[in-house]
């Protein structure tokens, strides 16, 4: 099952993540994130979303059909649960909205900011949503108690963009924890034969959950 929710106490701990919203690569990490906080009951940690704006760092927008490729092979081998509803027929032209939305609840705390991080991707891949829609965007941030984006947020995430780079990110998503990266850590990603082929890199997740959690950190329902 994909996790939105959130906790209401104050963090302690931040784990950073550099990443586009349409994502889905990223879509798994938060989701294995939140489910290792969870299992754990560590309140104490808040993720906060970077924006990796993908079409500009690539210079052309995600092709719905390309994800759609990457759901596919995410769903047969290491997601089955996730991804339910997704609609490659209602991809979303821009991912720029979304994540300035993003950037919106941030401005009021990490707490908002994860929770309409996680929401966005929630509508997106499990419930079919076009979330460059204004009216998808509005229903949103109605539901996680923020106004909609204006010319700060459009800033802040070409702000984060430009941050990635100077913090040497390679693409999404890229995790930092302590000031150490990992670039999609929980994840082996292949192409073979031209066949897309994906598995769970278990020392890499293990070493990744332990740097966020501590020794302790490692959710068995997850390795």
């Amino acid at each position: 099952m994909h996790r939105i929710e959130t906790y209401p106490t104050r963090a302690t701990r931040v784990v950073e993540v550099f990443a586009d919203v349409v994502c889905p690569f990223t879509h798994v990490g938060l989701q294995r994130l939140v489910a290792g906080r969870e299992a754990l009951d560590r309140r104490d940690v808040v993720l906060r979303v970077h924006a990796w704006p993908l079409e500009i760092v690539n210079e052309a927008p995600l092709a719905g059909d390309v994800v759609a490729e990457e759901v596919d092979a995410l769903r047969s081998t290491v997601a089955g649960g996730l991804f339910q509803r997704f609609d490659p027929t209602r991809w979303p032209s821009s991912s720029l909205p979304a994540l300035a939305l993003a950037a919106r609840g941030y401005r009021a705390r990490d707490r908002v900011g994860e929770r309409v991080s996680l929401t966005l991707r929630d509508a997106l891949f499990e419930r079919g949503r076009d979330i460059a829609d204004p009216a998808v965007l509005a229903a949103i941030a109605a539901s996680c108690q923020v106004d909609m984006p204006d010319a700060e947020d459009d800033a802040a995430v070409l702000a984060d963009l430009e941050q990635g780079r100077a913090r040497g990110v390679i693409g999404s998503p890229h995790f930092f924890v302590d000031g150490v990266g990992f670039f999609c850590p929980n994840l082996q990603i292949e192409r073979v034969g031209g066949q897309l082929r994906v598995a769970v890199d278990r020392a890499a997740l293990a070493d990744f959950l332990e740097r966020c959690f501590g020794p302790c950190g490692r959710p068995r329902a997850l390795m």
